[in-house]
């Protein structure tokens, strides 16, 4: 849900912004006034394609804010156009890629026009509409798992005869790879251990002789016992004449005691140091071979043991691949036959839908007074080849404009005020069931008056209840049912046009909604909008 808008130098906009209502929210003005200004901020906030023409003449950027709650979270969004075109991205503070946004505000919006509804026209889009108004979530994520196992198999068979495709020369050398690396039988944790110990076994004279000077150097009768002896009876001498020299003695006392632990430590480790030539011939000879499967086949540890767990595989399905083979045919068969019945359970749920998804769009089409044109939901299962992993059809929604006209793809629609409608209605029978959060609709008034712009007023407040709606609109009878209303105004100061979004409530609103009953504000005009407005607004 769009929270706010704020707009700097866009267009003919110096500064403005808008806060919409939750519910319904229109726009309106006179024709040229500079209401598409929304629709640009909005696309740009949407991470569509920035145009240097969008920055304001005389300024040096183009700046579009947004604070939006998508769920529960809330994306503060900054948007920024120079006037060489470059397009910089912030989103809660941090700098994006325009990807990035478009990922993270374009899934909760919808544009309702004639050009800038293109997700809803593509068929995939209405694939989604349908199972979600159907609910098959469950019917489409079982089939999804089914095609994923089925892929799966598929390529296992197609590993598995490839292996049995291979020479006896690829046989043989992996054979041999596998018959030098189990010879040595590779662990980690040996060769760690192993390295470990032969660096001991190596320099078993050095150690001895480093155990050694540090035996004598503490505890010899020049070492530092002897002279921390001494330093306690001196200090314990002294502490007859001042008790600090007593607390000193026994930490020195303290540190003796740890020195005696230590040095008897050391002697124990110079007396174990033994030097075994047969078990260091061993050592060397068992790291000597871990080196040189490291050389070949490493360069670690288990780079060696994978490539021997490959050569293994690949030595089996060379031996066993006809077994292995008929296990794979079989694996496969039996996803093949979970595929299809998948497919089936969700090819049925949507073509049981489609009729009534139909039915209920044309319906609200009818409320908005479009004659006898309605829209079709066609369910065609496609070849067994081109099923993927959305399903085993193609859903697309086709557009009759009369009875005696032929359906056409919801794209091929003339008229940006009838597709706008179209997509109005759609949204209606979704209720709350579709990803988006808000919709935009302009040009939906295209052509509309009379008790046709009554229905349409009833449509949009219908949907209002399930999403935030924002319109572009030149009908009084629908800007008289909104909850907020903002009123685009167009001034020229100094031979410089300068476009202005405000917010009327109260007479001001009264005079605006007259304007677009009469052209004018008269008498007979505002007591009309007074009309208009009571029943929105229960006087």
């Amino acid at each position: 849900m769009i929270d706010e808008i704020h707009v700097r130098d866009l267009a003919l906009i110096a500064d403005a912004g808008i806060e919409p209502a939750a519910g319904l929210t229109v726009l309106t003005g006179e024709t040229g006034a500079g209401k598409t200004a929304l629709l640009t901020s909005c696309k740009l906030l949407m991470g569509a394609r920035a145009e240097r023409s969008y920055v304001r003449e005389g300024a040096a950027e183009a700046c579009v804010e947004g604070r939006f709650f998508i769920g529960e979270d809330e994306r503060v969004v900054v948007r920024r156009v120079s006037a060489d075109g470059r397009s910089r991205v912030q989103i809660d503070g941090q700098m994006a890629s325009v990807g990035e946004l478009a990922d993270a505000i374009a899934p909760s919006i919808d544009l309702c026009s004639q050009h800038d509804s293109q997700e809803l026209l593509r068929p995939a889009a209405h694939m989604r509409l349908l199972d979600a108004w159907a609910g098959n979530g469950e019917k489409a994520a079982a089939y999804e798992q089914a095609f994923r196992e089925h892929e799966r198999c598929r390529a296992h068979l197609d590993a598995v005869r490839e292996g049995g495709r291979a020479s006896a020369e690829q046989l043989e050398q992996a054979s041999f790879v596998l018959r030098q690396i189990d010879a040595v039988s590779p662990d980690e944790e040996e060769y760690e251990q192993l390295m470990a110990d032969l660096a001991k076994a190596e320099n078993v004279e050095a150690l001895a002789r480093a155990a050694q000077a540090a035996r004598e150097a503490l505890s010899g009768d020049e070492g530092a016992l002897t002279s921390a002896g001494s330093a306690v009876a001196a200090l314990e001498d002294g502490a007859a004449y001042d008790e600090a020299l007593g607390a000193l003695a026994a930490g020195v006392r303290e540190a003796v005691y740890l020195m005696e632990d230590t040095a008897r430590d050391i002697a124990a480790y110079g007396e174990g140091i033994e030097f075994d030539p047969e078990t260091l011939a061993q050592m060397q000879e068992r790291a000597a071979a871990y080196q040189g499967l490291m050389r070949t086949y490493g360069p670690t540890i288990a780079d060696v043991i994978a490539r021997a767990d490959e050569a293994r595989e690949r030595v089996a399905l060379i031996d066993d691949g006809e077994r292995l083979q008929r296990e794979a045919e079989a694996a496969l068969a039996s996803a093949e036959v979970a595929l299809i019945a998948a497919a089936s359970e969700l090819d049925g749920a949507r073509r049981s839908a489609a009729g009534g998804f139909a039915a209920g769009i044309s319906e609200v089409m009818g409320s908005l007074e479009m004659g006898s044109a309605d829209v079709s939901c066609e369910v065609a299962q496609l070849p067994r080849e081109q099923w993927g992993p959305s399903g085993p059809d193609r859903v697309e929604l086709t557009f009759r404009p009369a009875q005696n006209m032929r359906a056409r793809p919801l794209a091929r629609i003339a008229s940006g005020g009838e597709l706008s409608r179209v997509l109005l209605a759609l949204h209606v029978v979704m209720e709350d069931k579709d990803e988006v959060s808000t919709l935009v609709f302009d040009e939906i008034d295209a052509g509309v008056g009379g008790a046709t712009a009554n229905a349409l007023a009833e449509v949009l407040v219908r949907l209002s209840q399930t999403h935030q709606v924002l319109v572009v609109t030149h009908l009084a009878q629908v800007a008289a049912r909104a909850e907020k209303h903002y009123v685009v105004r167009k001034a020229e100061a100094d031979g410089v046009a300068e476009t202005s979004i405000l917010l009327v409530e109260g007479a001001e609103r009264e005079q605006e909604i007259a304007r677009m009953l009469s052209g004018s504000g008269t008498q007979a005009s505002i007591a009309h909008a007074r009309e208009l407005l009571c029943p929105a607004s229960g006087c």
